[in-house]
């Protein structure tokens, strides 16, 4: 199906760091499923000062049942459509290509009694949007979500997550891990290290087992590497169509 592109209006544009931002836009949407991703279209100068179109694909932090369209986004060194877009303003006008695309969502994740949802840095926005529908909390029995950031400050969406944590308090386990820093309640390293030496799974009272578990991964391509050659070591494979297996990832930056 080809993109068509909509226009779409920015009701806030947050700061949530220095870097990291909450973009939240009115448009037409069509119907998507939470986790698909959109690519985002603003002007931007070129090497010789003009304006020309750029887009870049971000995944929507909204439920498809939500009135507003939002992407958590970070600042790219050089970037230019995410320098362009944290300089917009409520009232701007921006593009959304339409539909939504990707299969990093819940109805291509085969049936298991446990999901761990495995990001890093902005990589959490998937998970957000799936966590915002009744699927997870009818399919599976425990909902692990582990965000890993460098510093503290970076475990954005905290209001969010604890309500996840108050309506669900059996039911779903949030663990942030912190890599450059010492934080309350935070592990400190990497998910993959976390893993091996067992640390994540004590924190979260769970195993993650090619019995009953299911582990998605969303992150930058080292974490999904590393992740995935941990996860194989216990004999977990990553799910096809034609070939069912318990890891499911997306390369998000």
């Amino acid at each position: 199906m080809a993109s068509n592109w909509i226009p779409a209006k920015v009701i806030e544009n947050r700061v949530l760091t220095a870097r990291h931002f909450s973009l939240i836009f009115d448009a037409q949407l069509m119907p998507f499923e939470a986790g698909q991703f959109a690519r985002l279209q603003v002007d931007v100068p070129d090497e010789d000062g003009h304006m020309v179109k750029a887009a870049k694909p971000y995944s929507l932090i909204n439920s498809p049942e939500e009135k507003y369209g939002e992407v958590y986004f970070n600042i790219v060194p050089g970037g230019k459509v995410s320098n362009a877009l944290a300089a917009l303003k409520p009232g701007d006008s921006l593009e959304i290509a339409q539909p939504c695309v990707g299969f990093f969502v819940l109805s291509q994740i085969p049936d298991a009694r446990h999901i761990w949802m495995l990001a890093t840095g902005t990589g959490i926005g998937p998970y957000l949007s799936m966590l915002k529908t009744a699927e997870p909390w009818h399919r599976f029995q425990k909902i692990i979500l582990v965000h890993a950031v460098s510093h503290a400050e970076e475990l954005t969406y905290q209001e969010l997550i604890m309500r996840f944590k108050h309506d669900h308090p059996s039911q779903f386990g949030y663990i942030p891990v912190v890599s450059r820093e010492d934080y309350p309640e935070a592990l400190r390293g990497r998910i993959p290290a976390l893993i091996e030496d067992g640390s994540l799974e004590k924190k979260a009272g769970l195993k993650i087992s090619k019995e009953e578990s299911h582990v998605m991964i969303c992150g930058n391509s080292g974490f999904l590497k590393d992740t995935k050659e941990v996860l194989k070591k216990r004999g977990m494979e990553r799910h096809l169509n034609h070939k069912p297996g318990q890891i499911s990832s997306e390369q998000y930056f």
